[in-house]
């Protein structure tokens, strides 16, 4: 674990760092409240961003150069693939094999379709992590983070396409998918 601190510490600015240890100690709070196991939160949260350093065209040429696919979305919107190659070299270059965790990275940015436990609380704490501020909703996020993982996501979704709409960002069509998915199953558990 300190390995790996200390390795981002190392690849990482200052402001990017913080934002990941941010992340890691939320994810870990988040499985306390959860009953997730906190290390795998931990090591998820700390190797989430491990591939933001690389720019969009070293991230495409990554990707062609590891077998990873690349859609089409991400080829317009190349740093979306730093979820998919975080996850890759977390397996390679950090020595983790638990698919939980090597999924919670590369669906941290997205989202998907009935994440599991840990993906959707690393998915959540990367967003409601202390060191962000600019979001509309956060206060009201970090509060349901604690009660509901699955109206949390919803409204992450909402916001971030709201946003990502309002820029004329390119938007991945798994983050409409997971936001579909996670409204449905909040609908039907009776939530709001």
């Amino acid at each position: 674990m300190e390995q790996m601190r200390d390795a981002m510490k190392k690849i990482q600015g200052e402001k990017r760092f913080a934002h990941t240890l941010g992340v890691a100690e939320t994810a870990s709070r988040l499985a306390a409240v959860y009953g997730a196991d906190r290390q795998k939160a931990l090591i998820a949260g700390l190797l989430h961003d491990c591939a933001k350093p690389m720019t969009g065209e070293k991230l495409l040429d990554f990707c062609k150069r590891h077998g990873i696919g690349v859609t089409e979305a991400e080829q317009k919107a190349p740093s979306l693939l730093h979820a998919k190659a975080g996850a890759y070299l977390a397996r390679q270059e950090y020595g983790v094999e638990d698919t939980d965790v090597l999924n919670a990275i590369r669906y941290h940015t997205t989202g998907r379709e009935n994440m599991s436990l840990l993906e959707q609380i690393v998915f959540v704490a990367d967003y409601v992590e202390p060191g962000r501020d600019k979001a509309p909703r956060l206060a009201q996020i970090r509060e349901m983070a604690e009660t509901s993982l699955d109206q949390a996501t919803v409204w992450i979704l909402e916001d971030t396409l709201g946003y990502l709409e309002a820029e004329g960002a390119v938007i991945d069509p798994a983050s409409r998918r997971t936001l579909q998915y996670y409204q449905n199953a909040a609908k039907k558990s009776g939530e709001k």
